[in-house]
C-alpha cells in the first residue's frame, strides 16, 4: 500500500490546525497505514498544530501504521526539538529519505 503524504503550508497554529485535523482525520480513517507529514511549507506550528500531529500519530499507531514528518524548516525543527516532539515521530531531513524509511 503506497504512503500518504500531507503538506501542510503556512501556519499550523489555532486558525490553520482545523482545516489541517480534518485532512489528518480522513487520511487516517481511509486505509492508510503509512503517512508522511512533509512541513517544508510550514513557517510555523503551535500547542493546536502539535496536537493535531498527535493525534494523527495515536491513530496510526493503534492500527498498526506508521507516520514519519521531513522538511522542517528551522523554526519549526525548534519547536519540535523543545516540546519532545521529535522524540514521538521520526522527523527525516528530506521526504526522500522519509519515504525511505516507512517502507
Amino acid at each position: 500500500m503506497p504512503e500518504t503524504i500531507l503538506m501542510p503550508a503556512g501556519r499550523l497554529d489555532t486558525a490553520g490546525a482545523y482545516a489541517f485535523e480534518r485532512e489528518m482525520m480522513a487520511a487516517t480513517q481511509a486505509e492508510t497505514r503509512r503517512l508522511l507529514i512533509d512541513l517544508a511549507d510550514l513557517v510555523y506550528v503551535g500547542s493546536a498544530g502539535l496536537r493535531v500531529l498527535l493525534i494523527a500519530a495515536k491513530r496510526l499507531r493503534a492500527s498498526g501504521g506508521r507516520m514519519a514528518l521531513c522538511g522542517l524548516q528551522p523554526q519549526v525543527a525548534e519547536v519540535f526539538d523543545i516540546s519532545g516532539f521529535a522524540a514521538i515521530v521520526p522527523v527525516y531531513a528530506d521526504r526522500q529519505t522519509a519515504l525511505a524509511a516507512l517502507r
